[in-house]
């Protein structure tokens, strides 16, 4: 979907469409959640903290975040994306992958995306982007190439050439880090990856080195999985400023719960949690994790584990991410029905299953 939140926003007030506004990021540190085309005009983009958005465009209007509305719509949608094929794996409210083999020895999976996004623009009135190729890697690139509203097609026979072009950060799973590593030894492109042979890759990156061998080379052999069993389930917001302060990450930690819950409510409303986590990442890329046994992480346990993953490095956080983990094999019970699904409070109001 484009720009989701802002854009669902903008359906349910038209008069909003023509002007730039964010959806979250309004409070004194808070960080833009969304934001709609118009903004991006004047620089203004996702997990941007909120003043350094105003400051970019003054005349910004900042939405507070709804994700119950959010989910509403992206419930609709999934519906509409499951009468066209049932192999459909979501990623976010936003986002999913379609796997229309079978459908596709029928019709041309081009027809089928655009169709598929005629649909949910008349059932919704919200514009989607598509891509379309023959794994998941390629389609989720592809998806992003002609936005918004649009699609874009790799076909077998571009894939090669294609992917030699393609800039190495946008491979899958190529975080900053990464990245940077890459291109401080000359290596931009797909094609410069490709030139290094397998071992001297796996010999600098393990086994992500063998991973990103075949992904440079446009292969990916996951399927799509509609009925995956989750062990965990988490968000993360890698920042656009580094955070210095305990402070300003509990305000980007708060803001996160109500997506976080909503995921959950989504896509593992029956499984019992185990625990809570907070995971931080600081400028210096060292990770650090903090868990707490529960079956109802509340606010408070979020916020704890926040506190002491913070104070394990004197750098300034660049990436926050907040999650749970749920109990597997027999431990995965029904939860009796007055069983809170995740109790937790903000703003001013209390999230539970019911």
């Amino acid at each position: 979907m484009d720009c989701f939140y802002a854009a669902v926003e903008m359906r349910e007030n038209p008069s909003l469409a023509s002007r730039p506004i964010a959806v979250g990021g309004g409070g004194p540190r808070g960080v833009v959640t969304t934001c709609n085309y118009e903004a991006r005009k004047f620089g203004v983009r996702s997990a941007m903290p909120g003043f350094q958005a105003r400051a970019l465009c003054p005349q910004l209007i900042f939405l507070p975040v709804r994700f119950d509305l959010y989910r509403a719509v992206s419930l609709k949608i999934r519906q509409i994306m499951r009468d066209v094929t049932p192999l459909v794996e979501p990623l976010s409210l936003d986002e999913a992958y379609l796997d229309v083999t079978a459908v596709s020895s029928v019709r041309y999976a081009w027809d089928i995306a655009k169709d598929l996004r005629q649909r949910i623009y008349d059932e919704t009135g919200l514009t989607a982007s598509a891509g379309v190729a023959s794994n998941k890697m390629l389609a989720k690139i592809a998806s992003d190439w002609r936005k918004p509203n649009g699609q874009f097609a790799i076909t077998p026979g571009q894939v090669l050439e294609f992917m030699r072009v393609l800039p190495v950060r946008k491979l899958w799973g190529v975080g900053p880090k990464t990245a940077d590593k890459l291109m401080a030894s000359g290596v931009h492109t797909c094609g410069d990856l490709q030139a290094l042979a397998y071992s001297e890759l796996v010999g600098r990156f393990g086994a992500w080195g063998s991973e990103m061998y075949h992904l440079c080379r446009g292969e990916d052999d996951r399927d799509v999985q509609p009925h995956r069993i989750r062990k965990s389930l988490s968000i993360e917001n890698t920042l656009v400023e580094n955070l210095s302060s305990l402070a300003s990450c509990r305000e980007v930690l708060l803001q996160m719960l109500p997506e976080l819950v909503s995921e959950i409510r989504e896509k593992a409303a029956d499984r019992v949690i185990r625990e809570g986590f907070v995971k931080v990442k600081f400028s210096d890329f060292a990770r650090t994790t903090c868990q707490r046994a529960t079956n109802t992480p509340t606010r408070e346990t979020f916020l704890e584990l926040l506190e002491q993953a913070f104070v394990r490095n004197p750098n300034p956080v660049r990436l926050i991410g907040i999650g749970v983990r749920f109990c597997t094999g027999e431990e995965r019970l029904q939860p009796p029905d007055d069983q809170a699904l995740l109790p937790l409070s903000y703003g001013g109001q209390t999230s539970s299953s019911g």
